[in-house]
């Protein structure tokens, strides 16, 4: 029983060190055997050499480890999810959404509104992707996009419910019955005041005309100041509206001109031209006819668009019931306007016998850097004192402000002026105080607690009834200087 054991033993030792000798001996000289999974295959397959090439293909792939195969496929999917990553970067669908806004605008361009629709909402569609922090410099650059858009699709929308008549060079006088009724105001009462008007309208009117052919809106356009301001370069309205053209502050600021301590271009009849023809190319383009936009240009486009999106149909068909439904104190500025250029069209129809225009003003620019009294320059100038406040109304402390500024000055004066300016005392303007109307106050006693005029108080405030004043009313207190 003990040999047989050791002899077992022996036996198993002998087999271990074969074993251990043909997995580590030297390498074979001939081709590796086929892999394992190969070697399975049945032993009647035909020779590797003569198998079709799709069948190499296919063995190709069953070769693939498992644990190797599911490590290329993720790899796969992190590449796939960061290049969609990157598509989602804030950037990029910025980008992606431009590029759509710009096909919507080919498709406007091509008069193919439902494209132009479908792209822009596509557009929007992309920016609300956009996810950016409060500090993120590309937030102004969404917000911009976001509202280049939003007035592309109301444009749009508005041009489908008020198609363009015509070729938008002409306005239709109407005579209808609220016609009528604005042109005998301007008979009866307003006659004087409509004749100053048209008067003084010759000192802007053929320059305002050309200005208007340039853009090529209609030249009947040069009377609107006629309704607006009676075409008074400083007038001020009870909305605060302000100069020839009546242009609100926010508004003013929306097309450029300057609102500061030394200058408000509102009242500047040549600027403030500039700024209503942009502003009433823009309604027009809006709208689709003269009429609307005229309405709009005087109570808002988004009240008159309000107006017509509450309609029963889904376009404006006739303005004069679009009329009947906006507030009547500033709707009626269309009828006025028709009224006044019909009567100037054909005075005698309407028994006027209009006076001889103002002739053109005329001037020259210098620039100058010297703050002073326009009053003061005008005297050492030999000219009236009120006379350089005449041709620059803009300025609203009748003064030249403390930077570089274009002053006009009548025609031959210019070299004089520039070599005088320097030596000319520098005017600096005080601040205005604040003063809270208390109970029992008046404006004489407040004006006699400053040392200043009741005068000067109402002005600088726009007061329309210096009796009427209201306690915790703040009124700005005019500087001795």
């Amino acid at each position: 029983m003990q040999t047989t054991t050791k002899g077992r033993i022996l036996i198993c030792a002998l087999l271990a060190v074969f074993l251990w000798g043909c997995s580590s001996g030297p390498k074979p000289t001939q081709t590796p055997q086929k892999p394992v999974l190969e070697r399975t295959a049945p032993q009647s397959a035909p020779p590797q050499a003569t198998q079709p090439q799709e069948n190499k293909a296919a063995e190709a792939k069953t070769i693939i480890p498992p644990e190797e195969k599911k490590a290329v496929e993720e790899e796969t999917a992190l590449q796939q999810k960061a290049a969609n990553s990157e598509k989602d970067e804030p950037s990029a669908l910025l980008e992606e959404a431009l590029m759509v806004y710009q096909e919507a605008k080919l498709a406007w361009e091509r008069s193919d509104m439902n494209a132009a629709l479908k792209a822009l909402d596509d557009a929007y569609k992309i920016i609300l992707k956009v996810d950016l922090p409060a500090d993120s410099p590309l937030l102004q650059e969404k917000n911009d996009l976001r509202l280049l858009i939003a007035q592309r699709i109301l444009e749009i929308n508005a041009s489908g419910r008020n198609p363009i008549k015509g070729n938008g060079k002409s306005i239709p006088l109407v005579e209808n019955e609220f016609v009528r009724r604005e042109i005998e105001l301007f008979m009866g009462g307003e006659r004087k005041t409509f004749e100053a008007a048209y008067q003084r309208a010759g000192l802007y009117k053929d320059w305002i005309q050309e200005e208007l052919r340039k853009a090529g809106l209609p030249e009947e356009l040069c009377w609107l100041p006629v309704i607006e301001s009676w075409y008074q370069a400083r007038a001020l309205s009870r909305a605060r509206a302000m100069g020839m053209w009546q242009f609100v502050r926010s508004t003013g600021y929306r097309y450029g001109l300057t609102q500061d301590r030394f200058v408000d271009e509102r009242m500047d009849p040549y600027k403030a031209t500039q700024a209503a023809i942009k502003y009433l190319d823009e309604l027009h383009s809006f709208f689709g006819d003269w009429t609307t936009a005229l309405a709009a240009y005087n109570c808002g486009e988004m009240r008159v668009q309000n107006v017509i999106n509450t309609q029963k149909v889904n376009y404006l068909d006739n303005f004069w019931d679009l009329f009947r439904r906006l507030p009547y104190e500033t709707a009626r500025f269309v009828p006025r306007f028709i009224g006044a250029v019909l009567i100037i069209k054909d005075p005698e129809k309407y028994g006027f016998t209009l006076p001889t225009p103002y002739p053109s003003l005329k001037f020259e620019t210098i620039t100058i850097n010297h703050p002073t009294k326009l009053a003061t320059l005008s005297v050492a100038l030999g000219l009236e004192s009120s006379e350089l406040s005449y041709l620059n109304p803009e300025l609203r402390q009748d003064s030249t402000p403390d930077h570089e500024y274009s002053l006009r000055v009548p025609v031959g004066y210019g070299e004089k002026a520039l070599q005088i300016i320097s030596s000319l005392p520098k005017f600096v303007p005080t601040e205005p105080s604040v003063h809270v109307v208390r109970a029992g106050e008046t404006l004489s006693q407040i004006a006699a607690k400053y040392r200043t005029s009741v005068q000067a108080i109402v002005k600088l405030n726009g007061i329309k009834n210096p009796y009427l004043i209201r306690v915790g009313q703040r009124l700005r207190i005019p500087g001795r200087g």
